[in-house]
């Protein structure tokens, strides 16, 4: 028999399973949505017949419709991988209050909210779902994502055509204010609230951590350089680990106060160092909160 390539979609319901579905079918993939697990044996028998095969990329739609099929799930995808096919699992979620709000735009009703009980139905399918959430090789919160930005994961993670560079692992270095909450979906959280803090020299307070001036403040400060004689090293052990792992996405956060100064700059700092000297993996910059206020 063939190998078949098989991406399994599941994760919770108003998360964007469709959206995905949409853009694995768009790049030839051969999709079922809502496929009764037990029935991916036969399927794939079926596509294989006579030796010939005839789709070698599949995408399958797996969510708490299944109902007690999914207890099967974890055994049919172990057969399917023993005999001889790749598969691998893409989890998606949201935030209740995403869920909640997409729900009630589209008016449709939450497969597990009996009684238009919708926060409840959400925590029962989170239950339901919690052990193929485990099994995922991909996460994805698509809380603060569109429905292109979803497609653009998607198209990134399992594009064919784009070779070495599909497999490579991006890694979002990011800054952020702790006031205003840590990042959805940060890996790694760097503190960096003990250094010296511009916000209080009136010279450098109305700029950012991207001006040379308010830079060179911080990295002045001798505890940013033991900062970085850990932390550097550190990532470069990491990210590799990361690779190799099959991790496909990376953030590492650095959070001050209000994410003006003092995370921008260490931000800068790690992602012009890291980026030089790796070139497994590709990197993106981006400051969360820097204009968000005036305050440090």
């Amino acid at each position: 028999m063939e190998q078949v390539n098989i991406v399994v979609i599941t994760g919770l319901s108003g998360s964007g399973k469709s959206t995905a579905i949409d853009a694995l079918e768009d790049l030839g993939y051969f999709c079922i949505d809502n496929l009764p697990v037990v029935l991916l044996p036969g399927l794939l028998a079926t596509l294989n017949e006579d030796g010939r095969q005839s789709v070698a990329r599949v995408g399958l739609g797996v969510d708490v419709r299944g109902g007690q099929f999914l207890a099967q799930a974890e055994q049919i995808f172990r057969q399917v991988m023993a005999e001889g096919h790749h598969l691998e699992i893409l989890f998606l979620e949201a935030d209740n209050d995403s869920i909640v709000r997409r729900f009630s735009a589209t008016r449709r009703k939450h497969p597990l909210a009996h009684g238009g009980r919708l926060q409840e139905g959400v925590a029962a399918e989170r239950r339901a779902l919690a052990d193929l959430r485990q099994m995922a090789r991909t996460i994805i919160d698509t809380s603060d994502l569109t429905v292109h930005d979803l497609r653009r994961s998607v198209e990134r993670l399992y594009n064919p055509d784009e070779g070495a560079r599909a497999r490579k692992m991006t890694v979002n270095v990011l800054s952020f204010g702790f006031k205003h909450g840590i990042p959805r979906g940060a890996d790694l959280v760097f503190d960096v609230r003990f250094l010296s803090n511009p916000h209080f020299v009136p010279a450098l307070r109305p700029h950012t951590g991207q001006r040379p001036e308010v830079a060179k403040y911080v990295m002045a400060d001798p505890n940013t350089g033991q900062f970085l004689e850990h932390v550097l090293p550190m990532l470069r052990f990491l990210l590799p680990q990361y690779q190799q792992e099959g991790k496909h996405y990376l953030t590492v956060a650095f959070g001050c106060t209000g994410g003006k100064h003092r995370s921008v700059a260490l931000a800068e700092h790690v992602f012009e160092h890291i980026r030089s000297q790796d070139g497994a993996s590709e990197f993106k910059l981006h400051h969360r909160d820097i204009f968000r206020d005036t305050k440090a």
